[in-house]
């Protein structure tokens, strides 16, 4: 009997109408284009505006648009994982908001947070559902509004980050295709460099939280960038040796959308050429756990049945990790 992989069989994704740019960005703190460009090699952001309006809304819009692509029931979705650390609310699961909003009744629907390593965390999770026979097709959503905890005072988080999510449906093949391998790391030592302080049980929301800025994203960039250009990169070049996966044997490079330059070397450390590394940082910035999905949706008219594709990520935790696919479909 072949073994049973989980491939991806369909992708959805979603990004917000609003496009914040480095111009604006010069009106509300000290910047300029060129210094975001060349620190980054972000243009531009999408914010996703409006009263009410949570991560769920993006996850739905993405789930519907996989949904109808691939034309699925949604009372045949099994599962659905959804890698987050902007959901709509402490609980319930914004995975289950999604799940009733697209009339996937029969599935049963959790978050995962590992900040920008969520997709490819929530997608090795997936896969393992599918490989064990246990369910036929899993939705994994990465997604983030980052503008939610985002001080838009402080210059050097405001000019990463963005607002999308991206989705894959997960199916049983037994053909050579699918969730390959994986190799996933953390390290809760990071935890000083790449936080959030409020707003959790430690430090419960309070007027006194609130004066002290303690609910946005707090980083520490030359210590972050270190350890992901090291993490990331070693991370994916160990999963390429593993799976004999030479560089001309890889077609594509689908790297965490954090900074060019991490990016840049992640691309050299396994030997791949900038013709082959995915990329849309410029056009969306670092939407955390939408990173990864939004490439794949981006690019879906280029994949190729029998690509080999890996997934590279590195995030707030630390968490760090690299999935090999293979991908399954010609679009």
């Amino acid at each position: 009997m072949n073994k049973i992989r989980a491939a991806i069989t369909g992708v959805g994704g979603y990004v917000p109408e609003y496009i914040l740019t480095n111009k604006e960005l010069e009106t509300m703190v000290e910047t300029s284009d060129d210094w975001i460009t060349s620190r980054t090699g972000i243009k531009e952001r999408r914010i996703l505006k409006g009263e009410n309006q949570g991560v769920s809304v993006m996850g739905i819009a993405a789930v519907k648009e996989l949904l109808a692509k691939t034309k699925t029931d949604p009372k045949e979705i099994d599962c659905i994982i959804f890698a987050t650390v902007t959901a709509d609310m402490t609980f319930p699961a914004t995975a289950n908001i999604v799940a009733t909003a697209v009339g996937a009744t029969n599935a049963f629907s959790y978050d995962m947070g590992a900040a920008c390593s969520g997709f490819i965390f929530a997608l090795t999770t997936g896969a393992s559902y599918i490989q064990s026979g246990m369910y036929k097709k899993v939705i994994v959503i990465g997604g983030d509004k980052m503008s939610s905890i985002l001080d838009y005072t402080d210059r050097t988080t405001c000019i990463i980050f963005g607002d999308g999510a991206g989705c894959v449906l997960l199916e049983p093949s037994t053909e050579e295709v699918g969730v390959m391998d994986s190799i996933l790391r953390s390290d809760g030592g990071g935890e000083s460099y790449l936080h959030m302080k409020g707003g959790g049980s430690r430090i419960p929301a309070s007027h006194e939280s609130v004066d002290a800025r303690q609910h946005y994203v707090y980083q520490e960039g030359a210590a972050v960038f270190k350890f992901a250009v090291t993490n990331m990169a070693d991370v994916s070049a160990q999963l390429a040796e593993r799976n004999q996966l030479t560089k001309e044997k890889i077609q594509w490079l689908v790297p965490h959308q954090a900074n060019k330059r991490i990016i840049d070397a992640t691309a050299n450390r396994v030997g791949i050429s900038e013709d082959k590394v995915m990329m849309n940082i410029e056009r969306y910035g670092n939407t955390t756990a939408g990173t990864i999905p939004l490439l794949l949706w981006d690019y879906e008219k280029r994949l190729m049945k029998g690509d080999n594709l890996v997934l590279a990520a590195f995030g707030g935790g630390f968490t760090w990790g690299a999935v090999y696919v293979k991908w399954a479909y010609n679009s």
